[in-house]
């Protein structure tokens, strides 16, 4: 006598079968009318607007007004920035002359040196920041303040490392990027002005949106490139290439907090916590839509955006894990701080 599963998991599988054939035909939906050429038009669309959408949402959830308070520690801030902004994407270039001769696919390589080049993510090193309950108006500020500098300096470094300059004229990325991410950003925060008691008041889904939109642009990036035949993507590399980030990830950790933790560095074990998460996180929001702008029309961008794609889940996930360890090496220091203050 056969034995069939109970009707509850009869009608799980039913429901996760129906739910993937709906989900096969969206997306096959969605590639037939985002593909360049499409109906909607992906490359003016999603190369514009939605980039544009995306900062004018920035613009109008950005509490500005919080940072003030992180102002005054100008050497924290120096150091994250020349960190993420100088040191790491240097570091990158130096590592990446040693693996230029593996096997590792060209452009992937090229991916990685763009990870290096990108400023630090608005929200996650935030939020990990807080979780551990290190100094979070500083994360709040250099995330923001590395992000308005990274439209400037992103850009710059790319050209410098990636020489795309002779493909795509420097003025034209300006010009681009400050029309799609300066304009937006500015008009979001002066909009903010006006409506700031009903936004705080109804508190917008500002991540859901940004998420959705983002969501697209990256949908819209790989349906370019794997619909191209040409495509050359190895899973030998894609491996390495995934072990490689996480090894980033925790020497940049490692090292941020061997640097910060000094006996003359003059950081609180706060100050540390903010400094490890903001130095080596890397913005997926601001990267994609500069990859899109920087290398408009290139053949492998979708490779070049595949380490980017990668890292960011990696600094969550390897952050998430490592939240408890680095909650308790701060409260332990930061009571071993006030044992040996000397009493009044």
């Amino acid at each position: 006598m056969a034995v069939g599963f109970p009707p509850q998991r009869n009608n799980l599988k039913r429901i996760f079968q129906r739910e993937a054939t709906v989900l096969l035909f969206v997306c096959l939906f969605l590639k037939s009318i985002l593909e360049v050429p499409g109906p909607l038009k992906p490359e003016i669309t999603v190369s514009y607007i939605a980039v544009a959408t995306i900062f004018f949402n920035s613009g109008l959830s950005l509490k500005t007004e919080e940072l003030t308070s992180a102002l005054v520690h100008i050497k924290l801030h120096l150091f994250i920035q020349i960190f993420t902004l100088a040191f790491f994407p240097a570091t990158i270039w130096l590592f990446l002359q040693l693996l230029s001769i593996t096997p590792i696919n060209e452009w992937l390589l090229k991916g990685l040196q763009t990870v290096g080049c990108m400023p630090p993510p608005v929200s996650s090193a935030v939020i990990l920041t807080k979780a551990v309950g290190g100094n979070e108006a500083a994360a709040i500020f250099n995330s923001a303040f590395g992000s308005f500098l990274g439209i400037v300096v992103t850009p710059l470094l790319l050209l410098l490392f990636l020489g795309s300059s002779s493909s795509v004229p420097f003025t034209s990325i300006f010009s681009q990027l400050f029309m799609t991410v300066v304009v937006p950003l500015i008009i979001g925060q002066i909009v903010r002005r006006y409506i700031k008691d009903w936004l705080e008041r109804k508190k917008p889904p500002f991540g859901a949106v940004s998420s959705c939109v983002l969501l697209t642009i990256i949908y819209t990036t790989f349906c370019d490139t794997f619909s191209n035949p040409n495509i050359d993507l190895d899973k030998f590399s894609l491996l390495l290439v995934l072990f490689i980030i996480f090894s980033i990830q925790l020497s940049f950790m490692l090292l941020t907090f061997l640097f910060s933790t000094r006996n003359n560095s003059g950081f609180t074990p706060a100050d540390t916590v903010a400094i490890i998460f903001c130095s080596t996180h890397k913005s997926l929001t601001l990267g994609i839509p500069m990859l899109k702008i920087v290398f408009a029309g290139h053949e492998h961008l979708s490779l070049i955006s595949v380490p980017l794609l990668i890292y960011h889940p990696v600094q969550i996930l390897l952050g998430s894990v490592l939240v408890p360890t680095i909650k308790s090496w701060m409260v332990s220091r930061q009571k071993g701080v006030k044992l040996t203050r000397p009493t009044v």
